[in-house]
């Protein structure tokens, strides 16, 4: 197993603090243009290391492919009032130079059994470190506010209760 965590972990908590900056630029940018700013907010996390660790055993990641096979490691949440804005923010990640589009899911057109909905896109982030520079995989997940109420219960749906669902 990782025998540093904290050593492990902190180029995606670099990553996560450097993008919620650059996306949140993106709205101020709208709003000193006095335009309406597709991103109403940004969130971001590092994945706990629990759950790092149960989806490794669950999905059979070893500690040697855990870079590449984890995504979600470092994980960002654009939340927006409308799936137009999706649609817009998508395109405005698709211009950027400073990241590199890896994989895109597309949840709002191809909309899951469950009811989810949302659009994931993984990117490939350079950290620079002193070490050099280091490439991090990151998934941004981009939502409206309603889609992320339906998310947030479905999740809990899921794990809280395993398929026995409350009324």
């Amino acid at each position: 197993m990782v025998e540093n965590w904290k050593k492990f972990l902190m180029p995606y908590e670099q990553a996560v603090s450097e993008l919620k900056i650059k996306l949140r630029g993106m709205r101020k940018q709208y709003q000193q243009n006095n335009e309406h700013a597709p991103i109403e907010f940004v969130t971001g996390r590092v994945k706990p290391i629990d759950s790092i660790k149960e989806k490794m055993q669950r999905r059979y990641i070893t500690e040697d492919l855990l870079e590449q096979d984890m995504q979600d490691i470092a994980g960002l949440r654009i939340m927006c009032q409308f799936v137009e804005d999706i649609h817009e923010i998508v395109g405005l990640l698709h211009q950027r130079t400073d990241m590199k589009i890896i994989e895109e899911r597309d949840y709002v057109s191809n909309v899951k059994p469950s009811g989810y909905r949302s659009y994931h896109i993984v990117v490939e982030y350079p950290v620079q470190l002193i070490s050099g520079e280091k490439l991090i995989l990151a998934e941004i997940q981009i939502r409206t506010m309603s889609m992320n109420f339906w998310a947030t219960i479905e999740h809990s749906l899921n794990y809280k209760y395993q398929g026995e669902f409350p009324e």
